[in-house]
């Protein structure tokens, strides 16, 4: 049988397409992070659950050893496409041993959210990586960034603004969930704010995209 590869979407029940519903509900086993699979409880009611930690060659070969007898979905964050677990696994099954169903990626939502396109824009993640987001946001007008503690909208702002760029920076923070907050301002205002962002996506918008 093939392994299930599943996008949950930004966070919110609401978001998850049903045919990521429908595979879940099928499947034997269930795999995925601890606060994603909490967040599907009554979808994995009954069904053996293993949690992906640190011992992924481990949990990968327990999938190798039970795929023929049990139907295996893995469960991830948004889209299995963006910066997901999905590249390990294919580094470790077969594609033909894989079948993928995307989700909404917090990227996409929140461009939807805002109102903007976003095929047009350069999307990477800082969340523990460099990436040179002044001379993309040169380059194309239009940033989304995944940020991190270092990587923050405050230090992200600090840098545009001290690239003397005219640009409206974006924060979206618990996207998709109750709690969600948008903040919206000129790059010389996000970087004075004084408070910690919770989990959130970043898009930087230049005065002429």
């Amino acid at each position: 049988m093939k392994i299930d590869v599943l996008g949950l979407g930004p966070g919110n029940r609401d978001y998850i397409l049903p045919e990521v519903e429908k595979r879940i509900k099928s499947s034997d086993l269930v795999v995925g992070g601890k606060r994603n699979i909490e967040g599907i409880s009554d979808l994995t009611a009954g069904k053996e659950i293993a949690y992906i930690d640190r011992h992924l060659k481990e949990l990968v070969q327990s999938m190798k050893d039970k795929m023929s007898e049990k139907k295996i979905a893995v469960v991830l964050s948004g889209d299995t496409g963006f910066y997901s677990m999905l590249g390990y696994l294919r580094k470790n099954f077969e594609m033909s041993e894989l079948d993928v169903v995307p989700g909404i990626s917090s990227m996409q939502y929140f461009f939807a959210k805002i109102g903007e396109q976003w095929h047009d824009a350069v999307i990477k993640s800082v969340h523990g990586r460099e990436f040179d987001y002044i001379e993309a946001l040169k380059t194309s007008g239009k940033v989304g960034l995944l940020t991190d503690d270092i990587n923050t909208p405050q230090e992200i702002s600090r840098k545009v603004w001290e690239a003397g760029i005219e640009a409206t920076v974006y924060v979206g923070e618990n996207l998709s969930y109750s709690d969600e907050c948008i903040t919206v301002g000129k790059a010389e205002e996000i970087k004075s704010i004084q408070k910690k962002f919770d989990l959130n996506v970043v898009i930087i918008k230049g005065e002429e995209s």
